[in-house]
């Protein structure tokens, strides 16, 4: 089974998709996606598919959804009946469990790479670092989950996954800084800073790639820009760390064009 939940939901086995179409369904195996190998409890579903006002129904509204499930994975299967399929969607006391191999979800893999990726950091490798986090955020196709309505427990994991992105892309980012490909990188920091008006990182990261580019008054005007949108929108100054930068922007200091991307 190979299942992605790094953008809209595809689940397929045998070549066949199983990705469930009704709303909440899709839900369901999702949750278990996000879970692959480890037990979802009949609460955790509840939660996600009703909120805190569940129907009377709910339990065994959800044993319907499973069956619908499991009907999906069987006819992929070629399976006659729903018993090789309890054998992948198993029941458990007090939920269930997607019994596959972690690997075969995307976000598992793009984890693993991550992890790798911080590894090769922390030690100063740069090369594979970059590489790691590239093959990371290859995997994503858009938006976690894009097409699958997220109740709480979905919707806390999307957040998760979303943040982790921006994280990896930041720490990519700068470890491309570190091996002096500043001049290439300046196309994909606008388009970022302009996607993330108020997103600091990645004006400091701009800033910097200006800089060591020889562009040292766009790096200054870009400052300036910051502070108008942070001011304008929420009343704030740019952080003391981004003012440091400015700083030293003004005064050319040479650690601008080694070493850490923030000074």
């Amino acid at each position: 089974m190979k299942i992605k939940v790094l953008g809209p939901l595809v689940a397929q086995e045998n070549g066949m998709s199983i990705t469930p179409i009704p709303r909440k369904p899709r839900q369901v195996f999702s949750l278990l996606a996000l879970q692959a190998g480890t037990m979802v409890t009949v609460p955790a579903f509840i939660e996600e598919l009703w909120g805190m006002h569940p129907p009377a129904s709910a339990l065994s509204t959800l044993q319907t959804y499973i069956l619908q499930v499991r009907r999906g994975i069987a006819a992929a299967l070629g399976a006659n009946c729903t018993d090789s399929a309890k054998d992948v969607l198993t029941t458990s006391y007090g939920g269930y469990l997607l019994d596959i191999d972690p690997d075969d979800v995307d976000v598992n893999r793009y984890e693993r790479l991550v992890a790798a990726g911080k590894q090769a950091f922390e030690a100063g490798r740069w090369e594979p670092a970059s590489e790691l986090f590239s093959q990371a955020l290859d995997i994503w196709r858009g938006e976690a989950l894009a097409d699958v309505h997220a109740g709480l427990r979905i919707g806390v994991e999307v957040a998760r996954l979303e943040e982790s992105k921006l994280g990896v892309l930041e720490a990519r980012i700068e470890t491309d800084l570190r091996l002096g490909r500043h001049v290439g990188l300046l196309a994909e920091l606008s388009a970022l800073t302009a996607r993330y008006p108020m997103h600091e990182n990645f004006w400091a990261q701009f800033m910097i790639a200006l800089h060591r580019a020889g562009r040292k008054s766009q790096a200054l005007e870009n400052f300036i820009k910051l502070r108008t949108t942070l001011v304008n929108e929420l009343g704030v100054e740019p952080s003391a760390r981004l003012q440091h930068l400015q700083q030293a922007l003004l005064r050319s200091d040479p650690k601008l064009d080694a070493g850490r991307v923030f000074v």
